[in-house]
């Protein structure tokens, strides 16, 4: 049967754990090279997750004739070109979130893969783990009736690198996009719309509260979804550690399901008949679930729930809170 054989294009943190073991763990699926601009930290990744080569060239990873999928792990400024010149070559693309700075450069990338007649999947990971699919076999089954708003509240406080101004390529705009919402918040809005259907229009407030870096640390927004829920989020990276707060909350007319997007507490489903928590078990790599219907989809055996289509509308939604 076909086997998926993987190169990997910027092997950094997220490529760890979160990510990069369930390209080798996952049956007919292998990995076969990485790559990173620093040659030493690309041979130790290499030698570490015991990866056949590494190179510190993109171009060069993507022309690997051994190479038949890439996955796109550099920050967001490079999604764009990497993914189009993977695609180009005629490989299909696994690509971080945000899927690229703007929804115009997402669309350039769904525009290629279906120039190239290639696939193109996003990291939103969340759309195959069971946790939010629990949460969605709760809305399916219309558990709190019809839906009516849902609330988004998610404080943090400054991290000491925040604090002492450290070097964070995460609140730099010319890599990032942004600041931590471009980071983090993509995750709950692409969540959302895996949940509740496509966000018609959002707008927005921002704000840069506290100063510590040179973009936004503060956002509001209000968002109207296409079947008529309407939603609010608020949004703080710079929150004292008292106000911390990690929070969706679905609103029906018969009661309510609480559950959070990073801290994977008991989801709560409270109706007239009181209330139930429910607990899911999380993987060792938390995107291997989603990996998985890759390898699946690729393979003609399934199909995966995050495309290109579905990440650039998370970025669209961005885009209009930032206009």
């Amino acid at each position: 049967m076909k086997t998926i054989h993987w190169g990997i294009i910027g092997c950094g943190d997220v490529c760890e754990k979160k990510s990069g073991p369930a390209f080798y763990k996952i049956e007919h699926s292998r990995l076969e090279a990485v790559m990173r601009r620093d040659g030493e930290k690309a041979a130790d990744f290499s030698r570490r997750h015991h990866v056949p080569k590494f190179y510190t060239n993109a171009e060069d990873l993507i022309n690997d004739d051994s190479i038949n999928a890439i996955y796109v792990a550099t920050p967001p400024a490079l999604h764009k070109e990497y993914t189009i010149q993977a695609l180009n070559a005629g490989k299909p693309v696994y690509v971080e979130k945000p899927m690229a700075m703007n929804y115009a450069e997402c669309m350039e990338m769904v525009q290629a893969a279906e120039n190239n007649n290639q696939k193109l999947f996003v990291a939103y990971y969340r759309r195959a783990l069971p946790y939010f699919l629990k949460v969605k076999e709760l809305l399916d089954s219309q558990a709190v009736g019809r839906i009516q708003n849902v609330e988004v509240k998610f404080y943090r406080a400054p991290s000491e690198g925040d604090l002492q101004r450290k070097e964070n390529w995460r609140v730099q705009k010319s890599q990032a996009g942004g600041g931590y919402f471009y980071d983090m918040a993509p995750h709950t809005l692409d969540i959302l719309d895996f949940l509740l259907g496509e966000i018609a229009e959002a707008r927005g407030f921002t704000g840069n509260i506290a100063g510590l870096y040179d973009v936004e640390d503060t956002v509001s927004a209000v968002f109207r979804f296409k079947s008529g829920v309407l939603g609010t989020g608020q949004w703080s990276f710079v929150s004292s550690q008292m106000q911390t707060e990690d929070s969706v909350k679905i609103i029906g007319t018969e009661g309510s399901i609480l559950f959070n997007t990073f801290s994977f507490e008991s989801i709560a489903l409270t109706t007239a008949k009181g209330k139930l928590l429910f607990d899911t078990p999380q993987p060792e790599h938390i995107q291997q679930p989603l990996i998985q219907t890759i390898v699946d989809e690729l393979r003609g055996v399934g199909e995966c729930p995050s495309t290109g289509i579905s990440g650039a509308r998370t970025s669209k939604v961005i885009d209009q809170i930032f206009s």
